[in-house]
């Protein structure tokens, strides 16, 4: 029944709450009946022990059953009356009766669940219009997976039923996994580097469990910024020929254990440290701006990054916080 789908789609029952909120225990299931349109119409909910919820509506005055809130492309002030009373049960007996889940699988919601006991990260739904989880690795801001609702024949021609994948990026080399029963080839994504894993048990948790780590790592990447200095506002030399780790003005975006460049601006015009980001988020007394620590890890000698050279690696100018280009990147660690 597509109403109730609809409305249960991602839940789970509460057989405690269940019976507490009047449903009666069956063989099957579980029953529960009510009265709607002043007292005109009775409800009967009943639920299987899988948490699937099937409901008929009986016209009192008739005695028979009241089909007409099913017919598609219907509508009437008194059909859409007795179809909003029956939707508004089903929402309060959702909400007082079954647990919410993230997704529609069983597999779905137990990956979901261990990925968020072991990375602390549950999934984002970025787009009303996308029946998908995204898995975001808090320190490089990366995907790491994607739990998506598809239709089978997107990877399996001819095979037509709703399924939920996970989306992994392990590597260049994916042939050998797409040998694996379960993985094909990625939906929606790159197929040189990312596979599709249908969660309908075929491949057991910890299998499964061993990709995302591959994943994960794959998406742990460190953030490397530039954050622009004027001398004129702060001495960063003299700060750092004090202490080896300094406050900062938070910047949105940056994570800990992200790397700082500090550039400092005329008459230095070049790149003088690197720094790691060792704490976020500290809350400052003297005004409501947030602080960040920085600890220096190297000096750099005030000729050998500066504009000029910056330039040829792609760094045009520095007038605020920057992720680097990947070109000074590479030239950075070699002075390290």
């Amino acid at each position: 029944m597509e109403i109730e789908e609809n409305i249960f789609k991602k839940s789970k029952i509460d057989e405690e709450k269940l019976i507490k909120y009047g449903f009666n225990k069956e063989n099957k299931g579980y029953k529960y009946s009510t009265k709607i349109m002043n007292n005109s119409f009775r409800v009967d909910i009943f639920v299987s022990k899988k948490g699937e919820v099937l409901g008929k509506i009986y016209d009192l005055s008739l005695d028979e059953e009241y089909t007409n809130f099913r017919i598609k492309d219907v509508n009437g002030e008194f059909l859409n009356k007795v179809k909003n009373e029956y939707i508004k049960l089903l929402e309060e007996i959702k909400k007082n009766c079954f647990k919410e889940e993230y997704f529609v699988l069983e597999q779905s919601n137990r990956i979901t669940n261990i990925i968020k006991e072991k990375y602390d990260v549950i999934p984002e739904f970025l787009w009303d219009n996308f029946e998908g989880g995204v898995f975001r690795n808090k320190k490089s801001n990366k995907w790491f997976g994607v739990i998506m609702n598809i239709n089978k024949n997107k990877i399996i021609p001819k095979e037509n039923e709703e399924v939920e994948v996970l989306n992994l990026k392990l590597d260049n080399d994916v042939e050998k996994y797409l040998k694996i029963k379960g993985i094909y080839p990625a939906y929606h994504m790159n197929k040189k580097n990312w596979v599709s894993i249908i969660l309908d048990d075929t491949i057991c948790d910890n299998k499964i469990l061993e990709l995302i780590d591959i994943s994960f790592k794959n998406s742990d990447v460190i953030g490397e910024w530039i954050f622009p200095a004027n001398p004129k506002y702060y001495d960063v030399i003299k700060a750092f020929e004090k202490e080896q780790i300094i406050l900062w003005h938070e910047i949105k975006g940056i994570l800990k254990g992200d790397i700082a460049y500090i550039y400092m601006t005329k008459p230095y015009s070049s790149i003088m440290f690197k720094c790691e980001v060792i704490e976020t988020n500290i809350l400052s007394n003297k005004d409501s701006r947030k602080r960040m620590k920085i600890k220096l890890l190297k000096k750099y000698k005030k000729d050998e990054f500066n504009i000029e050279k910056l330039k040829t690696l792609g760094v045009k100018s520095v007038r605020g916080p920057r992720r680097i280009t990947k070109a000074l990147s590479e030239e950075l660690k070699k002075y390290f």
